[in-house]
């Protein structure tokens, strides 16, 4: 029998235990493909440039364990096209991803695509630094001596 197929989805910039819970919960339901997002879209949705460049962030990714496969997001608007391509069983959102599962699973459906999308639910929250912000201001904190 085949595995399912999941998806995730993130910017994956400064890795953390968060991330890790994501592909951890993620696993219990399948084979984990990580989609990565691309500088751009970071850059759209932060307001900053990323700090580690997208293919460094894939790499860094790939090489998790339960990661069967990362790979770079679509550049446009449209941020589905990679998730059309994967054809996952399950797409995971984040806890934290300002997206609606209902419109998602509208539009995949709307293209023929039966994909059930559902969320992590609980923040990961065992360490303090389970937040790429969190550990920026962490960092900036440190460097100016506090």
């Amino acid at each position: 029998m085949e595995k399912r197929k999941v998806a995730v989805a993130g910017t994956f910039e400064i890795l953390h235990p968060g991330h890790i819970a994501l592909i951890r919960y993620a696993e219990k339901f399948g084979e984990v493909y990580v989609v990565v997002s691309r500088d751009e879209t970071v850059e759209k949705m932060k307001g900053r440039k990323p700090v580690i460049s997208e293919e460094q962030r894939r790499f860094m990714v790939s090489q998790l364990k339960g990661v069967k496969k990362a790979v770079l997001g679509g550049r446009g608007e449209d941020k589905l096209k990679i998730i059309e391509k994967i054809k996952p069983d399950i797409l995971i959102l984040g806890p934290d991803q300002p997206f609606s599962e209902t419109k998602i699973s509208f539009e995949l459906r709307r293209r023929g695509l039966n994909i059930e999308v559902s969320r992590m639910k609980n923040f990961y929250n065992e360490y303090p630094l389970c937040k790429t912000s969190k550990i920026m201001e962490r960092v900036l904190l440190l460097k100016r001596g506090k």
